[in-house]
């Protein structure tokens, strides 16, 4: 490692930390030639799949869109940004895991989906509702009672209330 501050390369680790969720290393070094100390940060690098678009174009990863998804879905929701974090975490853990060198687009989505099920029942059917083109009401109600159907509530709040659940497949209260 060279010194930023007079480029030497004869650089000596002095203390290493390991951040809170084990995925990098910070070391304070120390250069042998002007004595100046700074800090480096080591992470793992690990080549995660192309992304194929239902177009058939390829682009790399980037988990900042990830990221972008997940916070429009989880809008004023009662989730915190450490579960946020923790759940993008899990969709990048799994596209490490596939092994693939590319994965459909519709495959991150899945993912995603899986994630915010667990999460949040609002944003999932906001993320839901986007991803696979609901086109009326009836696709919303379908996917909620598909939802409810799966996941009994488990200490989230109600998706509806029974006032709203009566509502026929074209958006009209029964």
């Amino acid at each position: 490692m060279h010194c930023p501050f007079c480029q030497h390369s004869d650089t000596r680790v002095i203390d290493s930390r390991v951040s809170e969720d084990g995925a990098t290393i910070r070391r304070r070094r120390v250069c042998e030639a002007c004595g100046e100390r700074f800090s480096t940060l080591e992470t793992i690098e690990l080549k995660l799949p192309a992304i194929v678009k239902s177009d058939g174009r390829r682009e790399a990863f980037d988990a900042r869109k990830l990221r972008v998804g997940f916070d429009r879905a989880l809008q004023k929701r009662p989730v915190s940004e450490e579960q946020i974090e923790t759940a993008v975490r899990a969709v990048v853990h799994q596209l490490r895991m596939a092994a693939e060198r590319e994965i459909p687009a519709r495959r991150v989505g899945e993912f995603v989906m899986g994630e915010l099920r667990k999460l949040d029942h609002v944003g999932y059917v906001r993320f839901a509702s986007v991803y696979r083109s609901f086109e009326d009401v009836a696709d919303f109600r379908e996917e909620l009672d598909r939802l409810e159907r799966d996941l009994p509530g488990e200490g989230q709040l109600p998706l509806l209330d029974a006032a709203d659940a009566a509502i026929d497949g074209k958006g009209r209260k029964r």
